[in-house]
């Protein structure tokens, strides 16, 4: 059984994020999206928030499932048997960010762990968690954006709900 994991902080959720869970779901037996505990920043969403709405968003994706980690991935993706760690690019500085992770990571599980980059979908090439997070901070539509089941908690954690 081929296995990936496709890690990421998700906070929220985009639709360019769900262009990748796609198209990698498509391509290994199983995917799991972690999500990762990063104590260094300070996230909109909780951990526990952004593994349920990832989960909802998803549930129709028979083989993907959606976890939570801290620490090395390497160490979580040797723990649960997965080989490929899913990475997603928009630009070219995304790949200069990614590639010396990527390297490090092989080094770090011994060349257990592989990294597979894929290309962002054009029509999401502009698309990031921080930008979704700063429209809705100033009440602008997302639609179309993050996944229609979650809308409403991002408007909600700025105080207010999507007119219908």
């Amino acid at each position: 059984m081929s296995k990936a994991i496709y890690p990421g902080s998700f906070d929220p959720l985009t639709m360019g994020h769900m262009d990748l869970i796609r198209r990698a779901a498509a391509i290994f037996d199983e995917l799991t999206v972690a999500v990762l505990n990063n104590h260094e920043k300070s996230p909109l969403f909780s951990v526990e928030e952004r593994v349920n709405m990832i989960k909802e968003a998803v549930s129709e994706l028979p083989n993907v499932k959606v976890d939570s980690f801290s620490g090395f991935l390497v160490d979580y993706a040797r723990t649960h048997g997965i080989q490929v760690s899913i990475r997603g690019l928009r630009t070219p500085s995304d790949f200069e960010y990614e590639l010396p992770t990527a390297q490090f990571n092989r080094i770090l599980s011994k060349g257990q762990v592989e990294t597979l980059f894929l290309a962002t979908g054009l029509e999401y090439a502009h698309l990031s968690s921080s930008a979704v997070r700063e429209v809705a901070k100033f009440k602008g539509d997302i639609t179309g954006l993050v996944p229609d089941c979650i809308l409403n908690e991002i408007y909600q954690k700025y105080g207010y709900k999507l007119e219908e």
